[in-house]
Formats: structure tokens, C-alpha cells, sequence
């Protein structure tokens, strides 16, 4: 069988690397050709596109990029129609995915979505769009299930496949030093500042202000895959307490008393991993007010919406000050009757998350009967 799959993001890369996995254990002959990262080329899927070259965050940037965007549009379509695959998986990444899902479904490829675009904290009406072009859609949080059954759209919950990934790291981990000196004992706080360098600009150089108010811990900061590792120079170069770690995200958190956390993925992981931690948002300006009279939601952070109540602080926009960062890690850090609450929050998301084993096999299985049928 043929595997067309589009991922935009890392963590979109993550995923696709254990749902390809997961599809090898149904058939060593699987043919994967993939948009995404280096994780799903080591799977030994083909890739087409680095998700680095791909990724455009926030309204502005994306009018600065039409032109590439558009480009990489019209060239996907011809390599799918060149590799002429069985089904054509799509994993978030909407706004370039969703115009894939469309033309896809009017030259008869199967499109099965796996991972949905989070049209329920804007663009509801996409779901009518959605429901006609899409074959099937696999989702990966719980309420997500109940809203596109508002919409009268059969879905399947899979459950969410990053606790495949940390299951299978923790089975693995052995301590290892993260840079000289590094001690198990050591006060680690993670910094995990995104993944785009536009939102990275924003917010690091706040967040790293405020570690000079804690001498007495290391912060480590986990450079996002893609990026260059003189990216980060201009940033840390006066503050000798922070090390910038790279492909060891992971190793980070593991290792970490609490972290400092942008919105996405990083704040699920933070959370699975059992790390108290802090939630930094702030993006351009002008992106920003767009986004406020758009989207729909109660919290920005993925472990408050699935709770559906604030369990970890969030800190947005004009918020993110050197001032309010100091004092919520020190809460993060000293405060234990804080701790042990989050510490039962974090065990009740783990149950919500779960679903009958691994999501990547149950997102293998239900691909593989439907290219099946």
C-alpha cells in the first residue's frame, strides 16, 4: 500500500513517525512518501518537505508568505498525482491541509485526516467542508469527539499518541548528563520557547530575564528541531546559568523540577511528563488582535482545555512580564500544596488521554481498514 502523508510541524512529525511505525507492523511493504521531519524520514518514509521550510506562524506572516505557500500547494498536488498513493493522510497543519483535503476529494483520493484541525476554537463552519471531503477523521482529545457529533459527523477518538511516545522514552531512559557538570540533584527548569522562530523572538528573551532571579537553578532550554544552533547565541550569551540542549527535548523534561512553557504540544508534554509548569503566549501584535476576535476558547493551553478548568497558569500577551514569570515559578518551585493539586490534575488528564492502549496502532488500525474496504 501507498502512504501520501502531510505534516507541517514537529510535533506533526512525532506523530507521524509512530503512526508509520504502526502501519510497518500491519505491512513491512508500506510505501510512505511524507511532508514532515527527520523523524519520519528515519522511519524510512521518503520526505518530500522539511516542516521547517513550511511552518509560518501568525496572520501577518502568513500574508509575507503567500507567494511560497501557493508555490508549495501547486507542487504537492503533482507529487501526489505523480505518486498516485492508496490514501492521503493529513495531520493538522489546517490551513494547508484542509486546501489539500478539498482538491483531493474532487480527483477521488482517500483522505483520512488523522489529528484534527482545532476547528472547535474557531472556524466552526469549516466542519461543512470538512464533512464533504474528508473520508475519515480521527481525533486525539475527548471533547473532540462530542463537538463533531453536534455537527452530526462520525468520528473516531484514537486517544493521543504522545502517550505512546513517552511510554516508549521512559522505557529506554537511562540519566545521561545534559552538559558539563550536570548532576541528577541539580534544580533544573526547562525552557521550551516554541518551535518558530517568530514566536521564539517574542517570548525568549523575557523569559530569560527572569532567570536571574533564580541563581541557584540551571535553566535548559531545548532548541527546536530545525532550527539552526546560532539562532539561539544572540539570546543566552549573558546568562551563563541556561545551556541550550538540542534534540533532547525529552531528556529535559525528564530531568526537570518545572519548566516555562509556550503554548502547542510542549504544554501537554510538559504536563504527561508530570513537570509543574508555566504558560507563556505572546505573539505579534497585530496577529493577536485578529486571533482574540476569532477564536472561541476559555484557555490557550491544551491541558486547561482538556480539563476544562485553569490547572496550570497561563500567562498571555501583555501578561508575559519578567515580573509575573518570577513570581509564578517560584509558586511552580516552593509551593507544595500547589504541587500535590497539579500532581492529581496531571493524573486525571493521563486517564482522559487514555483509550484502550496505544493511539498509534488504533490510528494504523482504522487507516488500515479503511484503504482496505
Amino acid at each position: 500500500m501507498k502512504y501520501y502523508i502531510i505534516a507541517g510541524e514537529a510535533s506533526g512529525d512525532l506523530h507521524g513517525s509512530n503512526l508509520i511505525k504502526a502501519l510497518l507492523q500491519k505491512d513491512m511493504q508500506v510505501d510512505v512518501r511524507c511532508w514532515g521531519g527527520d523523524l519520519m524520514q528515519q522511519t524510512g518514509a521518503l520526505l518530500v518537505k522539511h516542516y521547517r521550510n513550511l511552518a509560518f506562524m501568525g496572520f501577518v506572516e502568513v500574508l509575507k508568505n503567500l507567494r511560497t505557500i501557493f508555490r508549495n500547494l501547486s507542487f504537492c498536488k503533482k507529487d501526489i498525482l505523480q505518486y498516485k498513493p492508496d490514501v492521503l493522510i493529513l495531520i493538522d497543519y489546517p490551513g494547508f491541509n484542509l486546501r489539500i483535503a478539498n482538491w483531493a476529494h474532487q480527483r477521488h483520493i482517500r483522505v483520512v485526516y488523522y489529528i484534527s484541525p482545532q476547528v472547535w476554537a474557531w472556524k466552526a463552519s469549516r466542519v461543512k467542508g470538512i464533512k464533504k471531503y474528508v473520508d475519515k477523521m480521527l481525533v486525539i482529545l475527548p471533547f473532540e469527539k462530542a463537538f463533531y457529533q453536534k455537527h452530526n459527523y462520525p468520528v473516531d477518538y484514537v486517544g493521543h499518541p504522545l502517550l505512546d511516545a513517552i511510554k516508549a522514552f521512559n522505557q529506554t531512559y537511562t540519566f545521561q548528563p545534559l552538559f558539563q557538570n550536570h548532576k541528577s540533584t541539580d534544580t533544573i527548569i526547562a525552557i521550551l520557547p516554541g518551535s518558530r522562530k517568530q514566536e521564539i523572538a517574542k517570548k525568549l528573551p523575557v523569559m530569560l530575564e527572569a532567570t536571574k532571579s533564580f541563581s541557584q537553578c540551571t535553566f535548559v532550554l531545548a532548541q527546536a528541531p530545525g532550527l539552526e544552533d546560532d539562532f539561539y547565541a544572540s539570546f543566552i550569551k549573558n546568562y551563563p546559568n541556561v545551556h541550550v540542549i538540542k534534540n533532547k527535548t525529552y531528556d529535559v523534561l525528564v530531568n526537570a523540577k518545572a519548566a516555562i512553557v509556550t503554548s502547542g504540544t510542549a504544554t501537554l508534554e510538559t504536563a504527561l511528563f508530570g513537570v509543574p509548569e508555566l504558560i507563556c503566549y505572546k505573539g505579534g501584535s497585530i496577529s493577536y488582535a485578529i486571533a482574540k476576535r476569532l477564536v472561541h476558547i476559555k484557555y490557550i493551553c491544551l491541558v486547561n482545555l482538556i480539563m476544562d478548568r485553569e490547572v496550570v497558569k497561563e500567562l498571555i500577551q501583555q501578561n508575559v512580564t519578567v515580573e509575573n514569570i518570577t513570581q509564578e515559578l517560584k509558586l511552580l518551585l516552593y509551593d507544595t500544596n500547589r504541587n500535590q493539586q497539579l500532581k492529581q490534575d496531571y493524573d486525571a488528564l493521563k486517564s482522559l488521554l487514555s483509550h484502550g492502549g496505544s493511539a498509534s496502532k488504533n490510528a494504523a488500525e482504522i487507516i488500515w481498514e479503511e484503504v482496505n474496504k
